[in-house]
C-alpha cells in the first residue's frame, strides 16, 4: 500500500472540528509552507507561495484516506463546480529541522469578500474547535 504526506493547516488540525477525518493516520510533526491564509466562512482557505508562511501538520496517508480527503475537500471528479480547491505538492518545513514533499489542498476558489489572515496559524480563528 503506498503512503503519502499531507499537510493540514486548517479544520484537519490536531484541535480543528474536522480532526476526526485524520483518524488511523499517522502524525509525522508539525512544520511550515509558505502562502497565506484567508477566512472563507467558518473554514481557512490557503494560496501557496508568498505570504509569510503557514503551520499545520504533517500525516502520512494511505492512498484510500487521500481519495476520502479529497472528497471532503470536494476534489474529486464527481465534485460539484466550481471546485474550490485543488491539492498540490508542496515543501514541508518541519519545526525539528529538516523537509519533505507533502500534499496541500489549495484554493482556488473566489476570494472576494474573504478575509486574510493575521498570523500563521488557523487554530486561533478555529469557530468549533475539538
Amino acid at each position: 500500500m503506498k503512503r503519502n504526506a499531507v499537510f493540514v493547516y486548517g479544520t484537519l488540525r490536531k484541535g480543528g472540528s474536522n480532526h476526526f477525518r485524520m483518524a488511523g493516520c499517522e502524525g509525522l510533526g508539525r512544520g511550515k509552507i509558505f502562502g497565506k491564509m484567508y477566512r472563507i466562512d467558518w473554514y481557512p482557505a490557503l494560496v501557496c507561495g508568498g505570504g509569510s508562511g503557514v503551520r499545520g501538520e504533517v500525516y502520512e496517508v494511505s492512498d484510500e484516506d487521500l481519495r476520502a480527503l479529497d472528497f471532503f475537500e470536494g476534489i474529486t471528479k464527481d465534485a460539484a463546480e466550481p471546485r474550490e480547491y485543488r491539492r498540490v505538492k508542496t515543501t514541508v518545513y518541519l519545526e525539528g529541522g529538516g523537509s519533505l514533499q507533502a500534499w496541500v489542498w489549495e484554493w482556488i476558489g473566489d476570494l472576494s469578500g474573504s478575509q486574510p489572515l493575521d498570523g500563521e496559524d488557523w487554530l486561533p480563528f478555529e469557530p468549533n474547535p475539538s
